[in-house]
């Protein structure tokens, strides 16, 4: 599908919504790899069995193979972009906005300059709090003005979120944030071999974590009021 960011851009999407789904994630890629991504793909595709719709796609410098994110800006306008295509083409759904690190942190920054229509809350794969070996908070400080519910999918070994930095930010935001902790697992969401779990059981833990939150979001919102 054909997703229109303004007069003169165009970006891909591509929406998986079977008719028994409950609501529809619209899910940003991370910064290098696309919509197409296996982990992309098999997100969306598993997500389908857990009866969650997805509007996966690109932002225009992945359209335009690029390698160079586009300016905050532009990612802002077309996540707001993809979240009214998906409003269009599945109406009747709930809608819940993120993405894959990179694309998560452009969707929340969206969310704080304004509230995205119809957006009930924002999940992050892998929030990226801080580049690796660099720990800070800066990155998370716009997630102030987030006033809906947001689920953090964060590895436990994740470099781009340690602990010192992303337990505090947890505490101040209060009741709206959700911390979801995989044992072992990395930025990738990959544990290594010596851990006493693997990657399939990491991503069955992150679909289930994702799906029960989802569920709370849509089928309780009184419970998610903003603070």
């Amino acid at each position: 599908m054909e997703i229109i960011v303004d007069d003169a851009t165009r970006v891909s999407g591509i929406l998986i919504a079977p008719p028994e789904s409950e609501a529809c994630f619209v899910v940003a890629h991370g910064a290098g790899a696309g919509m197409r991504h296996p982990f992309m793909e098999k997100l969306a595709n598993d997500l389908a069995e857990l009866r969650i719709a997805t509007l996966r796609y690109q932002f225009p410098y992945m359209e335009k193979h690029g390698k160079r994110p586009d300016t905050p800006a532009v990612c802002h306008t077309t996540v707001r972009a993809a979240v009214a295509a998906a409003a269009a083409f599945v109406p009747s759904l709930p809608l819940i906005a993120g993405g894959k690190s990179f694309g998560g942190r452009m969707t929340s920054q969206a969310q704080a300059k304004g509230p995205i229509p119809g957006v009930r809350g924002l999940a992050f794969l892998g929030f990226p709090l801080h580049p690796p070996k660099q720990p800070s908070d800066t990155r998370g400080e716009h997630l102030a003005r987030v006033q809906i519910p947001m689920l953090f999918l964060q590895g436990a070994r994740d470099a781009f979120a340690e602990p010192e930095f992303l337990n505090p930010l947890m505490k101040r935001l209060g009741g709206r944030a959700t911390l979801c902790l995989l044992r072992d697992a990395d930025h990738s969401f990959h544990v290594p071999a010596r851990s006493g779990v693997n990657d399939a059981e990491i991503h069955a833990e992150m679909l289930a974590a994702l799906a029960n939150w989802v569920e709370a979001v849509v089928e309780r919102p009184a419970a998610w009021e903003p603070v």
